[in-house]
């Protein structure tokens, strides 16, 4: 694992710095989660948390949502919504529904969405960084940002990951 934010190959160089804030925080993450069986992937500390599948999910559901809004400038879809409703919101339905799968499931879900990023941000340059939009209650916001907001949530829900692990001991 590296230990430096520095620019990355094939990425402008702020665009490239943030792909290892990234990077890194997927990579420990992913360590978190190794070997994860799905009976403690489905975990439940009480009738209000969120399982560490659904966390993954979750995980999953904000990046897919950051990348349409910033390379897309839109939001989701009916369709598109319905996929990622659930994971987005976490609760009740997710505790009911995000369950009975594979660590391997989530791996691929997070893999996707990422892959995908990626080849996304190496199509931008480091202006489109402070390009500006404004969510729908008129708070401004630039790409940045959204993509800071990925990485925070992340880190958040890694933290709530490591006491569902600590619980499950």
């Amino acid at each position: 694992m590296d230990y430096r934010i520095k620019e990355q190959t094939g990425f402008s160089p702020r665009v490239g710095e943030l792909v290892s804030m990234l990077n890194y925080t997927r990579a420990v993450t992913l360590a978190d989660v190794e070997g994860l069986s799905t009976e403690e992937l489905d975990y439940l500390a009480d009738g209000h948390s969120n399982s560490i599948g659904a966390l993954l999910m979750h995980m999953s559901a904000i990046e897919f949502v950051h990348q349409v809004i910033a390379f897309e400038n839109r939001d989701l879809p009916e369709r598109e919504l319905e996929q990622w409703i659930v994971p987005l919101e976490l609760g009740d339905k997710a505790r009911s529904e995000i369950r009975n799968q594979p660590l391997d499931y989530y791996l691929d879900a997070l893999n996707k969405v990422r892959d995908k990023m990626l080849s996304l941000l190496e199509s931008v340059d480091d202006s489109w960084l402070y390009e500006e939009g404004e969510y729908y209650n008129g708070v401004v916001y630039n790409k940045y940002y959204l993509w800071f907001h990925v990485v925070e949530d992340e880190t958040s829900h890694r933290g709530q990951i490591r006491i569902l692990k600590r619980m499950l001991k």
